[in-house]
């Protein structure tokens, strides 16, 4: 299991976790921080210039997860992890590869006013590095807009006026009243070129439904892996009824039939689009989301839907779209059309 205790700097995360050991047998400090400094370590300095900070490098975060599993295949753990996560897409990337892993996280929020978290930061100017001192004060905007979500997300104590003894029992004690967990259903990442299918689903304005997953960053259209021995079609018919609880008629049309190329470590494979059509007004007001799974639902434009999905889903989306209106489905190769 993975603690992970979350929050700004200067709210007396690593302070807390080192006292929490003593509350939980068994239990470690990770810190993500190590993982960050061997990469800065490694990396070119042209790649480093490229991000503000290392938890923007893809590879921190995959390493962030791999070690923690690593770590907890030779101690049992639980893992105590006090790292501030601002983004969702990375809480969303991380928390969803432990969850790929089997590993369940605990996530905590230790909280303390934007007011009392200056005078903190500011106290520290005569013991540690300055440059941190002006990061911790430069997070500060970032933490405020992040506040909505975390507070959703995670379990919220309080640190104004604890010592980190008592903040690190009061997370013991949420601990034992199971408090902060995170459910995500997922499975273990494939190991080989995958085939998967989904489904575009349109409301009376023609804009395109997607969704938002919890175990990975960005968003996506509704759908999944195909099973073993299962139709592509049906398969895309059975994720809408898992994922939006609506039925659909069996055989949808296809739209595009895509070849991802293997990007390590993904393996890539075969990506289906298949046409759900409209919905009607009844299904619409029917839709309900797996927690476990997703986080919310959208219908959006071509416009909106850039913003929201990875350029290759993008791609998939947009030649869909046209797919859709010429009436006969496409082949694409990495996103690109091929063949007549």
């Amino acid at each position: 299991m993975i603690i992970w205790l979350n929050g700004a700097f200067g709210a007396g995360k690593t302070t807390a976790a080192r006292e929490l050991i003593d509350l939980l047998p068994g239990s470690r400090l990770y810190e993500p921080e190590l993982v960050g400094a061997s990469l800065r370590a490694t990396l070119p300095k042209e790649r480093l210039a490229e991000v503000d900070d290392v938890s923007e490098l893809p590879s921190w975060r995959r390493l962030v997860v791999d070690t923690a599993a690593a770590l907890l295949s030779e101690i049992p753990g639980p893992l105590i992890v006090p790292m501030t996560l601002l983004r969702q897409e990375h809480r969303d990337e991380i928390f969803g590869g432990l969850a790929t892993r089997g590993i369940a996280v605990r996530h905590f929020l230790l909280h303390l006013e934007e007011t009392f978290l200056r005078v903190r930061i500011d106290g520290r100017a005569t013991t540690d590095d300055d440059a941190a001192r002006r990061h911790g004060l430069a997070q500060l905007p970032h933490y405020s807009a992040a506040l909505p979500w975390l507070t959703h997300d995670a379990h919220t104590i309080d640190t104004h006026g604890h010592t980190p003894r008592r903040t690190a029992e009061a997370i013991a004690e949420a601990i034992s009243l199971d408090q902060g967990a995170c459910p995500i259903v997922q499975t273990p990442p494939p190991r080989t070129e995958t085939l998967a299918a989904g489904m575009l689903l349109f409301d009376d304005h023609d804009r395109v439904l997607l969704v938002d997953p919890t175990y990975k960053p960005g968003w996506e259209f509704p759908g999944g892996i195909v099973e073993a021995g299962e139709p592509p079609a049906r398969a895309a018919v059975r994720e809408v009824a898992e994922e939006l609880g609506l039925s659909l008629p069996p055989r949808p049309d296809l739209l595009i039939v895509d070849w991802e190329p293997p990007r390590p470590p993904r393996p890539g494979g075969l990506r289906l689009l298949f046409d759900g059509r409209r919905l009607t007004p009844d299904q619409i007001r029917a839709i309900r989301l797996p927690a476990d799974e997703l986080r919310a639902w959208r219908f959006t434009t071509e416009d909106e839907a850039q913003t929201l999905l990875s350029p290759n889903r993008f791609d998939r989306l947009r030649w869909a779209l046209h797919a859709r209106t010429r009436g006969r489905p496409l082949n694409l190769e990495a996103g690109v059309p091929v063949g007549g």
